[in-house]
Formats: C-alpha cells, sequence, structure tokens
C-alpha cells in the first residue's frame, strides 16, 4: 500500500484522492477548529471555497439553526458570527448548530477531495483518534492521501510536521509501506519537531503570522496533542463526528 503526502489542495489532482482514504491536515486553524466544534457539540459542519457560497447557503437554514463561521487573512469575515480561533467554538456558541465554516487554506482542501473513500480530518488535537482510523484503513492495504493543506494553500512547516506524524504511525503498523517524496519530507519535519511542538509554532510561518495578529492562544491549544479526541468524517459534503450517532 501507498502513503502519499500532498502539500496544498492546488496540487491535487482527482487521481491523487480517488478511492483513497484521505486524511486533510491544517493544524492552524481549520482541522483544530473543526475538532474543536465537534468535541463541543456542533451538529455538523459544512465547508465552503468561498465566503459567499456559505451566505447562500445559510438561506437554506432557520435563523438559529447556523452559525455563519471563517476567516479572512486570519480574522472573522465582517458580518460572520465567529471566525477561525478555536478558542472561539465552545460549547454555549456551538451546541447543536450547523456550522457553515470557510478558510483560507482547510475548507478548500477539503473541497478539494471530492472521490476520495473516505475524508477524515487530523490535526495535532485529535492525531490519537484520528491516526488509529488510519492505521486499520492502511493494514487493509488501503491506499492513504495525506493533504497539508498549508499556507495560503502552498507547503507549510506544521501541517507537514502533523502529517509526518501520521505517516511515522502507518509505517510503524505497515513496514513495507511505499512513501512518496512529500511522505518523506514530512518523516523528517515530525523528527525534527515532533517532540517540541512549541518551537514548531514558534518557527513556522503561519505561526509567528498568528502570534502578531493576537492569536498566540489559539498555537497553544493548536499544538495540544490529543486534547479533543474525535473523528471528523466528511461525506456528502458535511462533516460530522464518528461515533454511536454516525457509522461508518
Amino acid at each position: 500500500m501507498r502513503v502519499d503526502v500532498f502539500f496544498g489542495a492546488s496540487s491535487l489532482t482527482s487521481a491523487d484522492v480517488h478511492g483513497r482514504v484521505v486524511v486533510v491536515i491544517d493544524v492552524l486553524r481549520a482541522s483544530t477548529t473543526i475538532a474543536v466544534a465537534l468535541a463541543n457539540g456542533a451538529r455538523t459542519i459544512i465547508p465552503f471555497d468561498s465566503a459567499q457560497e456559505a451566505i447562500t447557503r445559510s438561506k437554506s437554514f432557520e435563523r438559529g439553526e447556523y452559525k455563519l463561521a471563517g476567516e479572512r487573512r486570519n480574522l472573522m469575515i465582517s458580518g460572520f458570527d465567529l471566525g477561525n480561533s478555536p478558542r472561539d467554538y465552545t460549547r454555549e456558541a456551538v451546541e447543536g448548530q450547523t456550522i457553515l465554516l470557510t478558510t483560507t487554506n482547510g475548507t478548500g482542501a477539503l473541497v478539494a477531495v471530492q472521490g476520495a473513500r473516505e475524508v477524515l480530518v487530523g490535526s495535532f488535537v485529535n492525531y490519537s483518534a484520528v491516526s488509529a482510523m488510519v492505521r486499520a484503513a492502511a493494514r487493509s492495504e488501503s491506499d492513504i492521501a495525506i493533504v497539508a493543506a498549508g499556507h495560503d494553500r502552498h507547503f507549510s512547516l506544521e501541517d507537514t510536521t502533523c502529517a509526518g506524524r501520521f505517516v511515522r504511525s502507518i509505517v510503524k503498523g505497515v513496514p513495507g509501506a511505499e512513501l512518496n517524496d512529500g511522505a518523506q519530507v514530512a518523516l523528517l519535519l515530525d523528527k525534527k519537531y515532533g517532540s517540541d511542538l512549541p518551537r514548531l509554532m514558534a518557527e513556522a510561518t503561519h505561526g509567528r503570522t498568528l502570534a502578531e495578529a493576537g492569536f498566540a492562544e489559539d498555537l497553544v491549544l493548536c499544538s495540544t496533542v490529543d486534547a479533543f479526541p474525535v473523528v471528523p468524517v466528511y461525506q456528502d459534503r458535511h462533516v460530522t463526528k464518528l461515533g454511536p450517532d454516525r457509522e461508518r
């Protein structure tokens, strides 16, 4: 079986994800925010490429059933209910709500992986839960594609390091797995930064940008391994939590 890591949605082709188990990673911050929202009781999250698409879709809901959420240039979109800071997705804010989410990187990556056999949303905060699912798929000889959403949809240190953690887990269980160059690079970054995530956040370009914008506390939350042990599954354009009421 193969494990491939891809950098940014713009690099993907349909063949890269078709029939595969895919993990989409946007540590800073969409995949972290999705995990936090679902852990705190959000009903479902619907990702959109653009703010206008989210606004248009909101018209099909009754007010009070949904939250418009998203960011551009790290800041909450004007007129929206929530930005992309996972700290804002408290139980009081999101429980029972449908979250209509658009972000610069993560939601575009989710929209880009249509045709996958299964799509999971991974980050440091839900690493072990998602990793267990991915290892099981790998042991059944399913090919794995990991999409590091990146910064401005290009390579980012934090997403690639997180991808490397997933790759390391897979190859430990399936030693003969074939890795593309992206997966090899991800492993090297995990080796360098995996035991020092605060250093990773401090040295990553997006981490520095967020800290300068006033979101330093987000970096702490986003680097807390297994703080929100949920498995977000993206299917039929909705992200929901795997659990008793959501079977595979």
